[in-house]
């Protein structure tokens, strides 16, 4: 696979040069490899979780994702984020902050 340019990438700033080194140790800390650092950084976000059947498959996907970008050489990066389960918070008190923290979230 042929090193990337990454002098206009984002990433340029915690995996290329002497700087970085640092941030590169944590890298190799997670398993990743010489390739994987030199290759552009996808973030993957997903919102998965246990709390509801409507989030519990999105891991597989977000699994899906990153098979995608490794595919296209990049170097998928997982994060979770934010997500609102009406299921769990109806019928008590917790169903007043569902629609404001989807606004919130939407802002």
């Amino acid at each position: 696979m042929p090193r990337w340019d990454k002098s206009n990438l984002p990433s340029r700033h915690v995996s290329v040069g002497p700087k970085s080194a640092p941030h590169r140790a944590f890298y190799y800390a997670m398993g990743l490899t010489d390739e994987e650092v030199s290759q552009p950084f996808i973030g993957v976000a997903t919102t998965w979780n246990e709390a509801a059947p409507c989030n519990i498959t999105l891991m597989r996907q977000a699994q899906a994702v990153k098979k995608g970008v490794k595919a296209a050489g990049g170097t998928p990066r997982e994060f979770t984020t934010i997500t609102v389960t009406d299921g769990i918070a109806m019928g008590h008190a917790g169903m007043k902050y569902s629609l404001p923290s989807r606004e919130l979230i939407a802002d």
